[in-house]
């Protein structure tokens, strides 16, 4: 019995000391809190107060929400907090941060300090919510040390001031987000820039007028653009609807992979330099699924532009869909691998169009404009080497070359012109090819109606065209071409 005792002793002592080490009470404790924390999660206190991310009722800001084990962590040298939901993606709210969403109070800050926490979590979204009005001062959202992939998720609307003052000095981007790595606008929700105010000679308007035409198109990129990207790579634009910009609706600059698809841009056909979209120093970029009514080029194509991607697009009113003005003041400029396909255009001053500046260098080639419906275009086809905006320009003998420019299915009817090319006389345009032009003249319009036109244009008919055009020149230029 004495030697069962000792057994029991010995068995009872080694349980005992294997039970009260410390390695595997943290195991176990570690285990226990990996099972509360789905039910008893930590919020941690922010410089804005407290608050579970994404909760709309809580207006003292979005808090960290953090599991117990990740509190421990962040009490050791070195340790860092990383920002969870419960594996799903966190959202801040503008109106968690003091937005009133009533379209009098100014809510830029909260935008700011909403997009300073989510900007700190990958994946995060900022949501401006429906059912709100919004009125926002210019604001950019920066990176580049931001998180990757954030979404800004629009469902209300977003207005724009109209003083003079909530603008400042000069002229500038209202919304803009620069230096970031996957960023997404998405939802239902209305950008609202209020542009009558300007178009109606509002102070900032008579700025702009007062400038020189040189001077306006020198600082285009600083020109008053509702939503701007800048630097940014992995961009998508869908669902939204970019309303009366006081010029340039959207607008991406030095962009590389850019998605726009469902988006909706008005503007009424008489408001000046309101462009749809404009692309400049950008690559890579897809535009379908999206309507355009607007005063000037519903999309245009600047400089450092290539791998571009349109269909799907309805335009009008508006000018068409235009690569260029290129060269302007001697510069040079590079345009390369744009298709332009599965559009309409009705009531536009142009159809697809080149235009560029005497004077400058450098080269348009690889473009293809296919099945095009227009419908009351004054010009439906235009090659333009002789774009001038002012009352008059100086000849000069320099130009940006225009090379291997395709037209296929293109048809329905114009109001003046159906084709006009005005190539250089020092560098004619070169590899033209028409496919399956079919252009009526709209009756209504027939006392005003002009013949084809081609100017030191070379190229070749692939199959016979409405009306018949045959202008264009065969066999090759002696020029020679400038590659970028």
């Amino acid at each position: 019995m004495g030697n069962v005792g000792n057994l029991v002793f010995i068995i009872f002592t080694a349980f005992l000391v294997w039970f009260l080490n410390p390695d595997t009470c943290n195991a176990r404790e570690g285990k226990l809190l990996l099972q509360r924390k789905a039910t008893k999660p930590i919020i941690s206190e922010t410089k804005s107060g407290f608050g579970h991310v994404g909760s709309r009722h809580n207006r003292g800001g979005a808090g960290r929400l953090m599991r117990e084990s990740d509190t421990a962590q962040a009490d050791q040298p070195g340790g860092t907090v990383a920002a969870e939901n419960d594996g799903k993606s966190a959202t801040f709210s503008v109106l968690d941060y003091g937005a009133r969403g009533n379209g009098n109070t100014d809510d830029t800050k909260a935008f700011e300090a909403a997009w300073a926490d989510a900007c700190k979590v990958a994946a995060s979204t900022m949501l401006v919510p429906s059912g709100s009005v919004f009125l926002v001062k210019p604001v950019s959202f920066s990176g580049p040390d931001c998180e990757s992939n954030i979404v800004f998720q629009l469902d209300g609307k977003i207005m724009a001031p109209t003083s003079s003052e909530a603008w400042g000095s000069g002229l500038l981007q209202w919304l803009e987000f620069t230096k970031l790595k996957g960023i997404t606008i998405r939802g239902s929700g209305i950008i609202d820039g209020q542009g009558s105010v300007w178009w109606n000679k509002s102070p900032a308007t008579n700025e702009l007028e007062s400038a020189s035409s040189s001077e306006k198109e020198s600082n285009y990129g600083n020109s008053t653009e509702a939503l701007r990207f800048y630097g940014s790579s992995d961009v998508t634009v869908t669902g939204i609807t970019i309303q009366s910009s006081p010029q340039t609706h959207l607008k991406f600059d030095d962009c590389v992979t850019v998605q726009v698809s469902g988006v909706h841009v008005s503007s009424p056909g008489d408001s000046p330099n309101t462009d749809g979209i404009h692309l400049q120093n950008s690559q890579d970029v897809v535009i379908r699924n999206t309507n355009i009514a607007c005063g000037d080029d519903c999309i245009s194509i600047q400089t450092g532009c290539s791998g571009v991607f349109i269909h799907s697009v309805n335009c009008g009113p508006g000018h068409g869909i235009s690569i260029g003005g290129l060269g302007r003041d001697n510069t040079k400029a590079c345009v390369s691998n744009i298709t332009v396909s599965d559009t309409t255009m009705h009531d536009t001053l142009t159809g697809v169009r080149i235009k560029t500046w005497q004077g400058g260098s450098g080269s348009v080639q690889g473009i293809m404009f296919s099945n095009i419906q227009v419908s009351e275009v004054k010009i439906p086809i235009m090659i333009d080497q002789f774009y001038c905006d002012r009352n008059k320009c100086q000849n000069e003998t320099s130009a940006v070359a225009v090379s291997g420019i395709s037209y296929q299915n293109i048809k329905g009817t114009y109001t003046e012109t159906p084709l006009h090319f005005a190539c250089s006389d020092s560098l004619p345009c070169t590899g033209v090819t028409l496919n399956t032009i079919e252009l009526e003249a709209l009756e209504l319009q027939s006392k005003n109606l002009n013949e084809p036109f081609c100017w030191q244009t070379y190229g070749e008919l692939k199959t016979t065209t409405t009306p018949p055009i045959d202008c264009l020149k065969t066999g090759k230029s002696s020029s020679k071409s400038f590659q970028c």
